[in-house]
């Protein structure tokens, strides 16, 4: 058996395709930034999937972002089925992933102690 289950899978194949219309420039939007998808999490159903982004910028940028993100929902969706081949279209949502700046700043703190402990 595998060791995937289904949206796992169908989940990177969004991933996948995401990425390739962001690497394409599909997505003209002068409010979206530059954003790397970080993971796609589907529903067992496979009718929905949450898209997680990420990407550096101010708080200002990361609102236009997810504004511009929004409005292209739907050209998205119409992309990914087409290129992941669904029986059923999955609404997608994109949420900003918080966890690659957590990541970040326990990596300054860590730093900074290993400075001051003179590692």
């Amino acid at each position: 058996m595998s060791t995937h289950s289904r949206p796992e899978r169908v989940g990177q194949e969004i991933q996948a395709a995401i990425g390739q219309i962001l690497a394409r420039g599909e997505l003209r939007d002068p409010r979206i930034g530059y954003i790397t998808i970080t993971g796609v999490k589907v529903s067992p159903d496979l009718r929905v999937a949450r898209v997680f982004y990420s990407m550096i910028g101010s708080e200002k940028e990361r609102e236009e972002t997810q504004k511009g993100l929004d409005a292209a929902k739907g050209f998205v969706r119409r992309e990914v089925t087409a290129a992941v081949n669904l029986r059923v279209s999955p609404e997608i949502f994109f949420t900003f992933d918080e966890s690659v700046g957590e990541g970040d700043k326990i990596d300054r703190l860590l730093r900074e102690v290993r400075e001051k402990e003179g590692w």
